[in-house]
């Protein structure tokens, strides 16, 4: 569980970077290059010192980075330019955690407790309350459906993204073997990497790729890679070879309720609104229930 607070705080502090990132040269590249400097520093770990790429288990851990970075990554993408940044969030976070939930159970057989999906519950509330937009975008109704999809589309990426890991530790455990979190996060990086430059290649073959101008953006890239795909998806490894997605992913949903304070002091984004705070209170209270039990 531990792992799973981690986790969050690293998911939460990582939008401030990608945000300041993408606003100097693009969305794709920027999420393109965070994950290239991510597979280089987990790689010297992962081929250093861990299980390079040939683990027993590495194509489920690289089938969960095409699906959780790669096509979560996408959707989240699409959505955003569509819905807004509250409610593209919302829904990803909240359907994320709802899809983590049934696909670990009808694929593995995993079943949680009432007492734990109550909690659950607690923290699905918390994120409705607490960064449900104040109205909705201005957009014609294919548009908006077009929007909610892509957001749907993300949601499943990154809950059955978690299920695969999950899938790969218990593949390892069957056959008597294990590996570290670093090395894992290393192969799911390579996976979204893959997706990643594929869609940058895209868009540049296509001109849809806008560059912003602004200032540099290296250390807005280093630091998104950093608390991203290196330390976040690390920790994110770490809990899922001990704790089901179902009961995993709930906590890391909370990190965009944290990423508000923080966008605050280092932007100088607006103060959010009295419902948020209420928000933070029951997701606190579902975190630290899940944490309990």
């Amino acid at each position: 569980m531990i792992a799973a607070l981690a986790t969050t705080l690293c998911f939460a502090i990582t939008p401030v970077f990608a945000h300041a990132a993408a606003e100097r040269i693009g969305a794709l590249r920027a999420n393109f290059l965070r994950l290239l400097l991510a597979a280089l520093i987990l790689g010297v770990w992962a081929h250093g010192f861990g299980g390079g790429l040939h683990g027993a288990a590495g194509d489920w851990f690289f089938l969960g980075g095409v699906i959780g970075f790669g096509v979560g990554g996408i959707g989240m993408f699409q959505s955003l330019t569509r819905l807004g940044a509250n409610l593209s969030t919302l829904i990803v976070q909240c359907g994320s955690v709802v899809s983590a939930v049934a696909v670990e159970w009808i694929w593995l057989g995993v079943q949680l407790t009432g007492g734990q999906m109550g909690f659950i519950g607690l923290v699905l509330a918390g994120l409705v309350i607490g960064l449900l937009p104040r109205s909705l975008p201005r957009l014609g109704g294919r548009e908006r459906m077009v929007g909610m999809a892509w957001a749907l589309v993300s949601a499943m990426g990154q809950g059955t993204g978690a299920v695969l890991s999950r899938k790969a530790f218990a593949v390892l455990a069957a056959m008597g073997q294990s590996t570290d979190p670093g090395t894992a996060a290393y192969e799911r990086v390579i996976g979204g990497l893959v997706v990643a430059a594929g869609a940058l290649a895209f868009a540049m073959a296509h001109r849809r790729q806008q560059v912003p101008a602004a200032g540099p953006a290296g250390r807005w890239v280093l630091g998104n890679a950093i608390t991203g795909p290196v330390l976040g998806v690390t920790c994110y490894q770490w809990a899922l070879r001990t704790t089901p997605a179902g009961i995993v992913q709930p906590i890391v949903a909370a990190a965009p309720l944290l990423t508000i304070p923080l966008s605050r002091w280092i932007e100088g984004a607006a103060r959010p609104r009295r419902s948020y705070y209420l928000g933070c209170v029951l997701a606190i209270a579902g975190v630290t229930g899940l944490m309990l039990r």
